[in-house]
C-alpha cells in the first residue's frame, strides 16, 4: 500500500523511546499529527515538548483520518493490543520490540499484519549502523563456524531498581533476554544468515530487592548451518552503558563490533587484523547508503532510528521494503527464540527452537 504524501504520524508512549521516535519522525520528513502519553495532561505537555500539532488519546489516533503511521512506544504489555487495533484500523505500525510478551500474541500480529496489507515494523535499530550492514557484507561468503558476543548494559544496577521494566506484569516474564538478548540475535541472524536451532540457557540474578526476575542470561546455541555459538546478556554490569558486540568467526576472517565504538569494524585475518572505519568511500555501496556523516563526526543510537523510520517511511511511500527493514516476522522471530530460552531455563536443558515463518532479510 503506496501513501502518495509524507507519512502523517501518531506516537503513543512519550518516555525516552517515545522521544526518540519523534526525533526521527521529523528527521525523515514526516508529520507529527499526535501524540498520546499515559494521561491527558501529559500527552498535552508532550505535544508541545516533541512538536506535535495535538495531543490525543490512543483510541483516538486509531480512528483519525489523518494519521497513517503509529508508533508504538509503551510498556510491552500494551504493544499487542496496540498494534493489533493500529492494524485493525488500516493503519502502517512501527512497535517497540519486544513484538509482544508471548509466542501466540506475536504469531497473531504477524497474521493481523498480513491481513491488514500494511507496513508493520519492529524497532531493531542497530541493524542500521553502516559497520552492521558492512559486516553482514564481508560475511556473506564466510564459512562462518563459532558466533559469539554479549549486550551489556549497568541501568539496572542499582539496589532497588523502579519503574515498568522492573515490574514482570508489564515488561513480561524475562525481561533482560527479551529486550537486549533479542537485539544481539537478531544481529547475529541478520549479519550471518545462520538461524538459531537450538538452546541451553542459565539465568542470573544480581543480589538486592526488588521485583526482577533476571538480571541476566548466559545462553549456548547452535545453528543452522552448524555453527555453535553463546551470548552472555546483563542490565546489571557496572561500566557497561550499552555494550552491544559480537565476533563473528569463519575459516579465514572474522569481524567484530562493539555498539559502544560504533563507527569502526575490526576484520580479523589469518596474515593480518584490520580496523575499517566508517567512510563511505571504504564501504561496500549497501553499507555506505547508512554512513550519513562524514568520516570522523560519530554516528550513533539515533542516527540509527532515523535511519529506521526513513526506511520504514520509504516502504510506506513507495510499497517496497528496503533490504534489511526489520519486520513482524523478525519480531516474531525474535520471541520464538525468548520462548526456546525461557524454556531451557525451566528445564535446565537443550531446548529446540520451533520454526515459524521466515522473518525478513
Amino acid at each position: 500500500m503506496s501513501q502518495p504524501h509524507a507519512p502523517r504520524s501518531a506516537i503513543i508512549g512519550t518516555g525516552m523511546v517515545g522521544s526518540v521516535h519523534a526525533h526521527a519522525v521529523h528527521r525523515a520528513g514526516g508529520q507529527l499529527v499526535a501524540v498520546s502519553a499515559s494521561t491527558p495532561h501529559s500527552s498535552d505537555g508532550s505535544a508541545r515538548r516533541l512538536g506535535a500539532a495535538r495531543a490525543a488519546t490512543a483510541t483516538e489516533i486509531f480512528a483519525a483520518d489523518d494519521v497513517d503511521v503509529v508508533h508504538i512506544c509503551t510498556p510491552n504489555n500494551l504493544h499487542f493490543e496496540q498494534a493489533a487495533a493500529a492494524l485493525a484500523a488500516g493503519k502502517h505500525v512501527i512497535c517497540e520490540k519486544p513484538l509482544a510478551t508471548n509466542l501466540a500474541d506475536a504469531t497473531a500480529l504477524v497474521e493481523a499484519a498480513a491481513n491488514a496489507g500494511t507496513v508493520a515494523a519492529v524497532s531493531f535499530i542497530y541493524r542500521f549502523y553502516a559497520m552492521v550492514r558492512e559486516a553482514r557484507c564481508r560475511m556473506a561468503d564466510a564459512d562462518v563456524w563459532l558466533v559469539h558476543g554479549g549486550y551489556l548494559q549497568d541501568h539496572m544496577a542499582k539496589a532497588d531498581p523502579t519503574g515498568w521494566r522492573s515490574d514482570p506484569a508489564q515488561s513480561g516474564v524475562s525481561m533482560t533476554f527479551a529486550d537486549i538478548g533479542s537485539h544481539w540475535c537478531d544481529l547475529m541472524e541478520f549479519v550471518t544468515g545462520h538461524r538459531i536451532r537450538a538452546v541451553f540457557a542459565i539465568e542470573g540474578t544480581a543480589p538486592r530487592r526488588g521485583l526482577r526476575q533476571d538480571d541476566g542470561a548466559v545462553v549456548a546455541f547452535r545453528t543452522d548451518r552448524g555453527a555453535v555459538g553463546s551470548v552472555v546478556v546483563s542490565q546489571s554490569s557496572p561500566g557497561r552503558k550499552n555494550q552491544l558486540s559480537f565476533s563473528f568467526d569463519g575459516r579465514d576472517i572474522a569481524v567484530q563490533f562493539d555498539q559502544e565504538h560504533p563507527d569502526q569494524l575490526i576484520i580479523g585475518g589469518l596474515q593480518l587484523n584490520s580496523v575499517l572505519l566508517r567512510d563511505a568511500d571504504a564501504l561496500d555501496r549497501r553499507s555506505a547508503r547508512y554512513s550519513l556523516l562524514p568520516p570522523g563526526h560519530p554516528q550513533g543510537y539515533q542516527d540509527c532510528f532515523d535511519l529506521f523510520v526513513a526506511d520504514v517511511y520509504e516502504a510506506v511511500r513507495t510499497g517496497v521494503a528496503p533490504e534489511g527493514l526489520p519486520l513482524f516476522a523478525d519480531g516474531l522471530r525474535a520471541a520464538t527464540i525468548h520462548a526456546a530460552v525461557a524454556a531451557s531455563v525451566s528445564r535446565g536443558a537443550w531446548t529446540d527452537v520451533a520454526d515459524h515463518a521466515e522473518a525478513s532479510r
